[in-house]
């Protein structure tokens, strides 16, 4: 019994000394879990791919004016082809618009211009059947319905392929594919489209853009001859080529002009060379002359651009509402860029419009 005994206290003696030796331990330590790294939403720049640029080229001949004679009026005639076109980064037209402003003045062999100088002078796209083409077209089609072909054709072409267009020695083509829609001589057209091309700028248009082309044509500064100085008849064209998005705002704009001036003497003989090149007012640059008396010391071509970037953004209407006085701009966001006349520009701005595509 008495070894029973001090089994038990031996067991029991052993058992406290191994819980008394026994260290708490500290508690595993969860694993930290790794936080995910948040990136930056990043920002896409919109694709380049439907970028495209906008051009505008214009083409005058005087070669059709006459003198004055005993049996007939003297003619000052300008006939300006007007091309207006998108093109994409290989150069290939997307859309194109073609017009002619062709402006027929008047005068007698005593040196006085006899057309009506406030008289309103339509484009051919603005005359339409009134033109009256179409009676004397193998084709029964007027020249608006053409020139429209014509643009159409234009259309996915370089300006290389619009140069290698055929035509007979008279200018009218002989392409198989554009015949069955197209007997105008075209030679001017083609020249105005290279130009268009190779003028075109990266203005903020894209190729889904409806584009329009609007003239204006005046010849209120055609004067009589005097003793002391020619007479002249003039026609003072404005054009644009203007982008349209889809929610009818301004995407591009270019706005250009040309003063067609036909000089003639006291007898109605004409003293001007009909041959020479009419440049527009942009590609005279600043040989036009204006810097020199502009108040702000802007050539036009310079004001006309500022006018176009004003516009981007705005209606048709919100443009035809920018106030005026006595033509010019009150804006104080405009009067400081531009200060030569602008209800032109607004008028051909609504003139575009109305025909964008």
């Amino acid at each position: 019994m008495k070894k029973l005994l001090a089994l038990l206290l031996v067991l029991t003696m052993s058992l406290f000394a191994f819980v008394g030796c026994a260290k708490e331990q500290p508690p595993a330590e969860k694993p930290v879990e790794e936080q995910p790294v948040t990136e930056e939403p990043k920002t896409e720049e919109p694709s380049a791919d439907n970028a495209v640029k906008t051009g505008l080229a214009v083409v005058t001949s005087l070669e059709k004016s006459k003198d004055a004679t005993a049996d007939a009026e003297g003619l000052g005639q300008s006939d300006s082809v007007v091309v207006a076109v998108t093109v994409d980064k290989d150069g290939k037209v997307v859309k194109a618009a073609i017009d002619t402003a062709q402006t027929k003045i008047n005068f007698s062999t005593e040196g006085k211009v006899t057309s009506d100088l406030t008289a309103v002078y339509k484009s051919k796209q603005e005359l339409k059947e009134e033109y009256g083409m179409s009676k004397a077209s193998t084709l029964g089609k007027e020249w608006y319905e053409q020139a429209n072909a014509l643009a159409n054709y234009f259309v996915g072409k370089t300006a290389e392929e619009i140069k290698a267009i055929p035509t007979d020695d008279a200018g009218v083509t002989t392409d198989a594919d554009l015949v069955s829609s197209v007997t105008i001589k075209i030679n001017d057209y083609k020249e105005a489209a290279e130009k268009a091309i190779a003028n075109a700028q990266d203005l903020g248009a894209t190729a889904d853009d409806e584009l329009g082309l609007g003239i204006n044509t005046t010849i209120a500064k055609s004067k009589d001859a005097t003793a002391d100085a020619e007479g002249q008849t003039q026609a003072y064209s404005i054009y644009t080529a203007t982008t349209f998005g889809a929610d009818g705002k301004i995407t591009s704009n270019i706005i250009d002009a040309s003063q067609a001036t036909v000089k003639f003497d006291a007898t109605g003989k004409i003293t001007t060379d009909l041959t020479a090149p009419v440049k527009t007012k942009v590609e005279l640059g600043d040989e036009y002359g204006m810097k020199a008396a502009s108040k702000i010391g802007k050539e036009w071509f310079e004001q006309a651009a500022s006018f176009s970037e004003y516009v981007l953004g705005k209606t048709a209407e919100e443009v035809a509402a920018i106030a005026v006085e006595e033509g010019k701009a009150t804006d104080a966001d405009l009067v400081s860029s531009v200060t030569v006349t602008i209800d032109e520009f607004q008028l051909v701005i609504e003139k575009a419009a109305a025909t964008a595509k």
